[in-house]
This record gives structure tokens, sequence and C-alpha cells, in this order.
């Protein structure tokens, strides 16, 4: 069984959100699925996907602050400053975390780990809905 699905994402501010409940909500199909994979494609290039701690919200805020410093705003060398001084950033960003997770399917659910939670990394200011393109694959 080969199943597909967009998901839009309610907007949300810069930073690191977990999505995972809004992902499993949305996604009907699962329960369908004994044995499978679920692949989420984010199609956007200035936010990232990413499977994280998801209990304590202090590593949502850990995370942000040190890709702020990694990749700092206004610095002088980005010529990509067409739609605002976090775009770049954002860019680099989604490249180094990257927008896509590959997740296995078990008895109807995710089977994420203990504390892992899917993360949306949103790293434009106003970056507005996201969509996540899901492929099901299973049994």
């Amino acid at each position: 069984m080969w199943q597909q699905q967009l998901i839009t994402l309610t907007p949300k501010p810069q930073g690191f959100h977990l999505i995972t409940e809004e992902i499993q909500q949305a996604l009907t199909a699962l329960a369908s699925v004994q044995v499978g994979l679920c692949h989420l494609l984010l199609q956007h290039t200035s936010a990232s996907l990413s499977l994280n701690e998801n209990a304590d919200p202090t590593v949502r805020g850990d995370l942000q602050q040190y890709l702020q410093r990694l990749v700092p705003e206004h610095a002088p060398y980005f010529q990509h400053t067409y739609e605002g001084a976090d775009d770049m950033p954002a860019h680099i960003k989604a490249a180094l975390l990257g927008t896509s997770l590959m997740l296995p399917i078990s008895n109807g659910r995710l089977a994420l780990g203990t504390w892992q939670g899917i993360y949306l990394g949103e790293h434009r200011y106003q970056g507005g809905a996201r969509r996540v393109l899901v492929t099901i694959q299973g049994q």
C-alpha cells in the first residue's frame, strides 16, 4: 500500500516547534498500517524538520540560540538578502538540518523513541503556513 497526503501546518514564529501531534492527527491512514515507513518532506527552503527531545522545552530554546550564533543575521558576506536579513540564514539552517525525515510505522503509529518528537525548525520571522508532503508505504 502506498498513500500520499499534503499537510498544511499552522503558521509558527521563528524557533523550534514540536509538530508530532499535528502530523499524527492529520494522518488517518497510519491506523491501517501494521509495518511500514513514513516519509515527511517539508516543501520549503527556509525551514527544517528534525527528530529530537520532546519533553524538555529548553532543548528547543537551546537549539534556536545555537543556530542563531552559528548563522547570524546581517552577516556582511551574505548576498542573498532580497527577502530580509533572516532569509539567507534560514536557507543555511534548513540545509544544515534538512527538510525530510524517514520514520518507521509500527502497529498503526509512528514508532518514535520515548523522548523523540518531530520538530519544525521555523527559521524565518514570518514563514507562514508550511506544507509537509507525507508518503506512507506499508501493510
